[in-house]
């Protein structure tokens, strides 16, 4: 099982992933990593709350998507966001119970 390594909040974190999901993992890590830069100063929170206002900030774009009227292209939009939302969840969680507070 192939691992990526994502840097964000510069702070690095090894993720596993399926075959041929390393770019899709990269480009989502970033993703989080822009959220997280767009409204807080990284360095000033601990790792547990930098991760929570990506999630934040993700899950508002997921929510005004939501409140527009929807369209094919919109709904598909809103699902991979919804589902990205999830997995930011899901990796929080994990790093959350591995590592203590920061």
């Amino acid at each position: 099982m192939p691992q990526v390594k994502l840097n964000i909040a510069g702070r690095e974190y090894q993720v596993n992933c399926a075959d041929g999901e390393e770019q899709r993992l990269e480009a989502l890590g970033g993703l989080i990593d822009d959220k997280l830069r767009e409204g807080a100063e990284p360095s000033a929170l601990s790792e547990t709350r930098a991760l929570l206002y990506a999630a934040l900030f993700l899950a508002d774009e997921v929510h005004d998507l939501r409140r527009q009227p929807a369209h094919r292209d919109d709904e598909r939009s809103a699902v991979a966001l919804e589902n990205l939302a999830g997995q930011i969840e899901g990796l929080a969680s994990r790093l959350e119970n591995a590592a203590p507070d920061a």
